[in-house]
């Protein structure tokens, strides 16, 4: 019915909705202060996001992307080798770039390189989208991870003291993902 950005913007107003008519927890006076709250936290992300997009610029610009993969290539011809790199060169950069990007700039670098060694591109998604994803809850720049402490009103500090354990989940999971292919092929395998 709707595209993922109508849908946060129908979810917005229907939360607006809910909080003022139904539930009526705030008051029309308490607006202003709930919109500034409102707009303080979107301006830390947008932020991020700035230097996220910058940094990517000046990584294409530095052809980096392409150097790490020719590294790589040059490093071993065992496919698990490959792609345990791809996973510590993912986390890596997914911890200092916001994942729109940086699925835009490795994925035409790095798509060719695995599929050589016999890494189905499905399989390749999957491995790329879960990296970045613990990417975006890891400091320094973890756009979801500031968003979260920001809404809750923790330190950065105490959110990834809590989230240890959680990124050790993480890690497992993504070493699943990476090294069990039907994990990430078994549903497109039944749907197709």
């Amino acid at each position: 019915m709707f595209t993922a950005t109508e849908s946060a913007a129908v979810a917005v107003i229907w939360a607006f909705f809910v909080t003022m008519f139904i539930y009526r927890d705030y008051k029309w006076s308490e607006l202003p202060k709930m919109l500034h709250r409102t707009v303080r936290t979107l301006s830390i992300v947008m932020i991020l996001i700035a230097f996220a997009a910058a940094f990517g610029y000046i990584m294409t610009l530095m052809q980096i992307p392409s150097k790490i993969t020719t590294a790589f290539l040059t490093f071993s011809d065992n496919r698990y080798v490959i792609l345990m790199c791809v996973n510590f060169m993912l986390l890596a950069l997914g911890t200092l770039m916001d994942m729109a990007p940086l699925i835009l700039i490795l994925t035409p670098i790095l798509l060719p390189v695995v599929t050589s060694f016999g890494v189905d591109p499905v399989h390749f998604g999957m491995i790329m989208l879960v990296n970045l994803g613990i990417g975006l809850i890891t400091p320094p720049v973890g756009a979801v991870l500031f968003v979260g402490a920001a809404i809750g009103k923790v330190t950065i500090e105490n959110t990834v003291k809590a989230l240890l354990p959680f990124y050790a989940a993480l890690f497992m999971v993504l070493m699943a993902v990476t090294y069990i292919p039907a994990i990430s092929l078994w549903l497109p395998s039944v749907v197709l």
